[in-house]
C-alpha cells in the first residue's frame, strides 16, 4: 500500500546513478545566445566520457535525449525542452598538438581551437575563429565559413551511440555535405583529430584577424542572436536557377525582410540571415519571424528556405505549420 506522503517519481529518480551532475528544470535561456526559451527538464553535464556512456547505457529507453554546447546556433524554444539535455563540459574541452594534427574534444570551443593552431604554427583551422561554437556542433552540421568547413580538415572523430558504445569515425563515415553530418542523429560526439599544414604563428593570425575583422563589419556579433538562421539554397529546392544561386541574405533581403520585425524579435539590419533578440523577444517571437521570412521569400523568389540554426524543445502552439 502506497503511504499517503510518499513523494512522486521524478525523473531523475529514473536515471542512471553517474559522477556528473543532474539539474532539474535546469534554465536555458542563460546559457543560449538568443537568450529566450523554457528550460531542460533535466540538464547532465557528464564528468568524462567514462561517465557519458553509464549514463547512455543506463538511461531508460523512454527518455529522450538532446545535446547541447555553448547554445550559439540553438533556438530552445519557449515550452522548455523534455527529457535530458546534455551539456558536455570540462572533461571534454582538451586540445593536444602533435606534428601538424590537432587532438580536441567536443566541447572545445572552435575559437581555442583556432588560437592553439596559430600558436603551433598549423594553418589552415582559421576559419574556426568565426565560428562561435565547439568542436562538437561543428561535426554535427560540418561547420564553415571565409571558404573553409569541417570536411576539409577533419581526419576522424569519436561518437557515442544512443547505448553508449564508442565509435571510431573516418572521413569518409561522417558523410559530410552542404551544414550537415551523415552520422547519426542520436549520437554524441566526443571529439576529433584535425589535420593542418606547417605555416608560422604570424601568418595564422594574419589570416585570424582578417576574418574577425570581416564578421565585425557584417555581422551583428554585439547582440543576441543565433548566428545564420537559413542554409544557402541548393538547385533542389527552387524552380529557379538563378534564385537557388543566390544566398540565403540576398533572397531575404530580395524579399523585403530586412528590418522585419515580430514582437521583441528582428531581422538584423548589418546581414539579414541573422536575427536578433531586441532585448523582449521570445522564442515564439523569433520563430514566428523565421517563418514569416521563410513564406516571403517563397512568394518572391519560389525559394523553400531551409532552417540552420535547430530548433529545439515545445513550440508555441500559436504557430501553425512549425514543424514539432
Amino acid at each position: 500500500m502506497m503511504a499517503a506522503h510518499s513523494q512522486p517519481i521524478t525523473l531523475i529518480d529514473r536515471l542512471p546513478k553517474v559522477r556528473g551532475r543532474y539539474t532539474e528544470n535546469a534554465p536555458l535561456n542563460k546559457i543560449t545566445w538568443f537568450r529566450v526559451g523554457g528550460p531542460a527538464e533535466v540538464m547532465f553535464r557528464p564528468q568524462d566520457a567514462r561517465d557519458l556512456q553509464v549514463f547512455l547505457s543506463g538511461r531508460p529507453s523512454d527518455v529522450p535525449i538532446t545535446v547541447i554546447g555553448v547554445g550559439s546556433n540553438i533556438l530552445v524554444r519557449d515550452g522548455g525542452v523534455p527529457g535530458v539535455v546534455v551539456r558536455l563540459g570540462r572533461g571534454f574541452a582538451n586540445i593536444d598538438i602533435k606534428e601538424e594534427d590537432i587532438f580536441a574534444g567536443a566541447a572545445a570551443l572552435d575559437l581555442n581551437v583556432s588560437l592553439a593552431a596559430r600558436n603551433a604554427g598549423i594553418s589552415g583551422l582559421e576559419f574556426l575563429s568565426g565560428i562561435p561554437g565547439t568542436i562538437g556542433g561543428a561535426l554535427r552540421m560540418n561547420a564553415g565559413c571565409y571558404g573553409s568547413e569541417m570536411k576539409d580538415v577533419t581526419v576522424s572523430a569519436q561518437a557515442l551511440d544512443r547505448v553508449g558504445n564508442i565509435h571510431e569515425l573516418e572521413l569518409k563515415d561522417l558523410e559530410f555535405s552542404y551544414r550537415h553530418s551523415g552520422v547519426p542523429e542520436d549520437w554524441i560526439f566526443t571529439g576529433a583529430r584535425l589535420r593542418g599544414k606547417s605555416s608560422t604563428p604570424k601568418e595564422v593570425d594574419r589570416r585570424m584577424i582578417e576574418i574577425r575583422s570581416e564578421r565585425e563589419f557584417t555581422q551583428p556579433i554585439r547582440t543576441p542572436t543565433g548566428g545564420s538562421t537559413f542554409a544557402n539554397p541548393s538547385d533542389a529546392n527552387s524552380p529557379d536557377s538563378h534564385a537557388s544561386a543566390a544566398k540565403a541574405w540576398e533572397l531575404i533581403d530580395r524579399a523585403g525582410c530586412r528590418g522585419l520585425r515580430r514582437g521583441g524579435a528582428m531581422v538584423s539590419e548589418k546581414h539579414c540571415n541573422f536575427l536578433i533578440n531586441t532585448g523582449a523577444a521570445t522564442a515564439a517571437d523569433l520563430e514566428g519571424l523565421g517563418e514569416e521570412i521563410r513564406r516571403r521569400v517563397f512568394e518572391e523568389t519560389g525559394v523553400t528556405l531551409e532552417w540552420e540554426i535547430r530548433r529545439l524543445g515545445v513550440a508555441d502552439p500559436s504557430l501553425k505549420g512549425v514543424e514539432p
